[in-house]
């Protein structure tokens, strides 16, 4: 079940980064006043994982015919199918809790992401056993949506920040969540 954001454990060891946001400031101690003077110290934790998706089939929308699907998705519209060694970046910024120095629990977030990425798509057809991918075409900018959707039911509101997905090291998908776009 989700832990109460407050439930601070020391962090586990795994390939972390950390990284400073924004916010802060001072020379290391903390105030513990709370006037409108007193800056909050955000940090975020970005958490790398690596998945893999078995052969799924062909990239096919279903609002496109057969010929336009094979010209907008090229090799990747295989009716033989095909797969990718994922990579996953997470990142999550919140207060540093002054009591443990951190974010969020690293415990938490590896069970959260475990939970939301690696038991729905890890060595799985996303076609064919993900039921998401039913009507949604499985490409690498769905796949950083369906992730960042399941994350939210497990982080504590309002801590995802980023989701980035890399399909190969050179095409890489950056999601942070909805967002109204300008009007042009």
């Amino acid at each position: 079940g989700k832990r109460p954001h407050s439930a601070w454990l020391p962090p586990c060891r795994g390939e972390l980064s950390f990284c400073a946001c924004a916010g802060g400031g001072g020379s290391g101690g903390v105030n513990r006043e709370r006037g409108p003077k007193t800056r909050m110290r955000i940090g975020c934790h970005l958490r790398r994982l690596p998945f893999s998706c078995a052969p799924y089939n062909s990239l096919v929308s279903k609002s496109l015919s057969d010929e336009e699907n094979q010209k907008l998705f090229g090799k990747c519209n295989n009716p033989n199918g095909h797969g990718h060694n994922y990579k996953v970046e997470v990142t999550v910024q919140g207060e540093i809790n002054p009591a443990t120095g951190m974010v969020i629990n690293l415990a938490d977030l590896k069970d959260y992401m475990q939970e939301a990425i690696m038991e729905p798509l890890d060595h799985k057809n996303l076609d064919k056993d993900v039921p998401y991918f039913a009507d949604v075409v499985s490409t690498t900018e769905n796949v950083a949506v369906f992730i960042w959707e399941n994350l939210q039911k497990h982080l504590p509101v309002g801590t995802l920040y980023k989701v980035k997905v890399y399909e190969t090291d050179k095409n890489i998908v950056v999601y942070k969540g909805e967002k109204a776009l300008p009007k042009a």
